[in-house]
């Protein structure tokens, strides 16, 4: 499974050989994660080439400093270009590493899709159905043969970039801010407040949640690691 891959376990999905980075699950559509930064922009065009015969649609995520990379602006281009069925998806969670995007980032990113024709749109990426409904719209325009989409979701980051980032560069009060609008906690609001589901009800699924998690992540830990051999080994 994918969270064996994490732990570098043999039952992974890569035989815990690709760790967090370099992901690959081709069983459930997921042509791969990426060390290098903006990978998947360069990737999913690519498959959109292949896929454009096919019928189907793909999508790259990614953030807002891979925005700033070369070959953001020449796969939108090509994209654009050709009406390849991808959509582009910038998690802009305001910070590229510890640097603020503002500062490194002339005018609004959307803009640089709208210029190229490509429809795009800036939403609020912690909102679950506000998602929902523009990617759902996005991929069926991208299938139908309208080309390329662009989707900006704005988020936050509320841990550091790596284990070696304390995320001193944060203003005072930002995280708490945000953390009140955490997704999962705007998701439990509107299933109470807009959809009428019962407290208790939500409660439940939530307990069987964590404890799924709890199990999946205990045979994970119990699984083994990979065979020195296995490094020799690739699947086609």
């Amino acid at each position: 499974g994918l969270l064996d891959e994490l732990l570098g376990r043999e039952t992974g999905v890569c035989g815990g050989r690709a760790g967090s980075m370099n992901v690959v699950d081709l069983e459930h559509r997921l042509i791969g994660c990426f060390g290098i930064v903006g990978g998947s922009i360069s990737a999913a065009t690519g498959a959109a080439l292949a896929l454009k015969r096919r019928g189907g649609v793909a999508v790259a995520f990614f953030g807002d400093g891979a925005a700033n990379q070369g070959y953001f602006h020449e796969c939108l281009n090509f994209a654009a270009v050709f009406a390849l069925p991808v959509l582009y998806v910038c998690e802009n969670n305001l910070y590229g590493e510890f640097t603020p995007w503002e500062e490194v980032t002339a005018g609004e990113l959307r803009a640089r899709a709208e210029t190229l024709g490509i429809p795009a749109s800036t939403i609020d990426g912690n909102d679950v159905l506000v998602v929902r409904e523009a990617a759902a719209a996005a991929v069926e325009r991208a299938r139908a043969g309208d080309g390329p989409q662009f989707i900006e979701a704005l988020t936050y980051r509320f841990v550091g970039h790596s284990r070696s980032d304390p995320g001193r560069y944060r203003k005072p009060g930002e995280l708490d801010a945000w953390r009140d609008r955490d997704p999962i906690k705007l998701a439990r609001a509107a299933l109470l407040e807009r959809f009428g589901a019962d407290q208790r009800a939500v409660g439940e699924v939530e307990e069987a949640v964590d404890r799924q998690m709890d199990a999946i992540a205990e045979r994970g830990l119990a699984a083994p690691w990979p065979r020195p051999g296995a490094v020799r080994e690739f699947k086609e």
